[in-house]
């Protein structure tokens, strides 16, 4: 299946709570976009649409970055486990002088690409996997919602760990995930996201944007 097609007939275009300057291709309810997944999953291997949602740990750290531009004015920008690419966009936004939004999920970066059309953006989109590798170019590394899950969160969280060592501004957005790391991390900012049911366990998170210390 064509995946802006999908995108188009299985999401509306709407802002998020916590940051309305930004407007995204999301799925208004989850079950029928999921279910759409499910029986696309079938035939053509598709993973779970997590892109078709603004995740609480995204919007904190893309609100985070609106109100701070400085983090990325003039900087070069990877966002990691992109997703919808809402925080590549407001990275775009407040100024970056390049993006690359990192999304192994080829649905996902389709959405990406979408959504910084949308919001008269440029954004790169790379669906390599890139845990592991540094380069010298990249100054600013985000991620939102990427500590749910092992192994992933571990691979994830020691080559983050790794960047700001390198010298990377590192910056985790996250409304206590369970694998978000225990130690390391400085508080930047708390944001208060409103959330559904269909998501999470209440109707908000309290959602924390954390800079990656070096040890």
């Amino acid at each position: 299946m064509d995946a802006g097609i999908f995108i188009r007939q299985n999401t509306a275009i709407t802002a998020p709570p916590l940051v309305p300057e930004i407007r995204l291709h999301l799925a208004t309810e989850m079950t029928p976009i999921w279910r759409a997944t499910e029986e696309t999953l079938a035939r053509s291997s598709v993973p779970p649409p997590f892109w078709a949602f603004a995740w609480a740990g995204g919007q904190a750290l893309a609100r985070y970055l609106l109100d701070h531009p400085v983090q990325v004015a003039g900087r070069f920008v990877l966002d990691f486990g992109a997703g919808s690419g809402i925080v590549a966009i407001a990275a775009a936004k407040a100024g970056a002088s390049r993006v690359l939004a990192a999304e192994i999920d080829h649905f996902a970066a389709a959405s990406i690409a979408a959504n910084a059309a949308l919001n008269g953006v440029g954004i790169d989109v790379t669906t390599a996997d890139i845990i592991g590798a540094v380069r010298s170019c990249w100054e600013v590394i985000t991620g939102g919602d990427v500590c749910y899950e092992q192994p992933m969160a571990g691979r994830a969280t020691a080559w983050l760990r790794s960047l700001a060592q390198h010298g990377c501004l590192v910056l985790l957005g996250d409304p206590g995930r369970a694998y978000l790391p225990r130690r390391g991390l400085r508080e930047r900012g708390r944001y208060l996201v409103p959330t559904s049911r269909d998501l999470e366990d209440r109707d908000s998170r309290d959602a924390v944007v954390w800079e990656v210390i070096a040890d």
